[in-house]
């Protein structure tokens, strides 16, 4: 399975990446699922994706051919939207093409789903999720973040502290914690985390790094999380109806 996570913030852009594949407890794998297209002074544009690994690896090997045939890289388009339409496009050709080469393995999926976000000269930073039918939608002040992957245990935090004006540092503080909770109850999400920062107006890639079991950062967050979350709950009020000196209430006359 895979988590992949990108937070559009008035300060930029923020994308972080898991790096575990498997099929099946035996086949364990790591491969990391983030793509950066860049040419500094002009764009930068970030993919992370989810799904089948076979269909990601081709929609981004025929990414990286296009700018070799067409000799014109995906960060000279015309704008973020139309590399989304790109990628969208694909995405539907590839899984078009892995489908009627298996007629009759109706089992296989092939689907992937891809965030795509950046900015090019002339316009805006953006994000797009683009669905495994090519089409997508965009990020917008009211849904200024996108998982993809095994989204539902990291999204909790994301929802009570992501909001386009926070400061990067506090959003990758955030995401962290997201990710550690997913990795806490998903064995199929794990260690190391790959990190995109794209800063507004910097067309270009302001950091990358990668977040292993060394990472003393991710440490600190994974303990003082767990710590604090225990401690929050340990002072939460018990409920006053389960107390033992309290009479049953009396049936009533339908229990009777």
């Amino acid at each position: 399975m895979t988590y992949c996570v990108a937070i559009a913030l008035e300060q930029g852009l923020l994308f972080a990446s898991d790096s575990r594949t498997n099929a099946g407890v035996d086949h364990v794998s790591t491969f990391c699922k983030m793509t950066i297209f860049e040419q500094p002074g002009e764009g930068a544009i970030v993919l992370l994706n989810s799904g089948n690994l076979a269909t990601t690896q081709q929609v981004v090997s025929r990414l990286r051919k296009h700018e070799l045939i067409q000799a014109c890289p995906l960060t000279a388009m015309d704008s973020i939207f139309s590399v989304a339409e790109l990628v969208g496009e694909t995405l539907r050709a590839v899984i078009a093409h892995s489908r009627g080469e298996t007629i009759g393995q109706s089992d296989v999926d092939y689907s992937a789903t891809f965030l795509v976000g950046g900015q090019i000269r002339g316009e805006a930073a953006r994000l797009f999720l683009v669905y495994p039918q090519g089409n997508f939608i965009e990020s917008t002040a009211d849904t200024p973040f996108f998982q993809i992957g095994e989204s539902k245990y990291g999204k909790p935090i994301l929802d009570r502290v992501i909001r386009p004006d926070i400061a990067m540092a506090e959003a990758v503080k955030c995401m962290l914690v997201s990710f550690d909770s997913t990795i806490k109850s998903n064995l199929s999400v794990g260690l190391p985390i790959d990190l995109a920062l794209l800063k507004q107006d910097d067309l270009r890639i302001a950091q990358r790094f990668r977040i292993d079991l060394d990472d003393q950062y991710f440490r600190e967050i994974r303990q003082g999380w767990g710590q604090g979350l225990r401690k929050v709950f340990n002072e939460l009020p018990a409920p006053d109806w389960l107390a033992v000196d309290r009479e049953p209430p009396l049936p009533s006359d339908s229990q009777r």
